[in-house]
């Protein structure tokens, strides 16, 4: 996924201004997708002259006033044909595994309190998705009209239980490496084997 996708996205669901746009990213968008304020101040200036967003007119004077933009068609068949097309899942990049990778050649003095860190952060973000969840779904079901959930309720949903998913299986992952590494004498490194694991 990139930058203009998800700033596209957040258009789509409701014009914005650069600051809202920005405050939308770090309560929804950026769970999954984050971004700096500057990063999608940058990214709107080029969506605006891709012929993909336009700022809004506005009825208050320029000076002092926030753009508000809204996406172009050019701009919604971009993110259809993004949506539509392939690609490849990416790879885990986690600096946490690759400590502890290192910690089995160097030792692991510390590491279970960076360890513990994590969980704690993990617990805290499981808490705060659960509570979404809580708050804008019921119990397996999204809370909508009287026809009951919409496709894009349905699709929401399934991104905050991925969220959820995610966070749980990090909060199991990390208790167990925690009972691993607490009972565990420190050994010297074996050596790589051919494809380096």
């Amino acid at each position: 996924m990139s930058l203009p996708h998800a700033i596209l996205t957040a258009l789509l669901e409701r014009p914005s201004s650069g600051l809202e746009l920005t405050r939308r990213f770090d309560r929804s968008i950026g769970y999954f997708w984050s971004a700096t304020h500057q990063q999608i101040y940058r990214e709107l200036g080029r969506l605006e002259r891709s012929g993909r967003i336009r700022a809004l007119e506005s009825a208050r004077p320029a000076r002092g006033r926030k753009k508000e933009y809204e996406v172009l068609p050019a701009g919604r068949a971009e993110l259809t044909g993004w949506v539509s097309g392939r690609e490849d899942p990416k790879p885990v990049r986690d600096p946490l595994l690759l400590r502890m990778r290192a910690a089995a050649v160097v030792g692991a003095d510390g590491l279970p309190d960076e360890l513990r860190r994590h969980l704690a952060l993990h617990e805290r973000q499981l808490a705060e998705y659960t509570d979404i969840e809580a708050r804008d779904f019921t119990r397996g079901a999204e809370v909508s009209g009287p026809d009951g959930p919409t496709e894009a309720d349905r699709l929401r949903h399934l991104v905050l239980r991925a969220g959820i998913d995610l966070e749980r299986m990090w909060v199991e992952w990390l208790s167990e490496a925690l009972r691993e590494t607490g009972t565990a004498t420190a050994a010297p490194a074996a050596p790589a084997g051919p494809d380096g694991v």
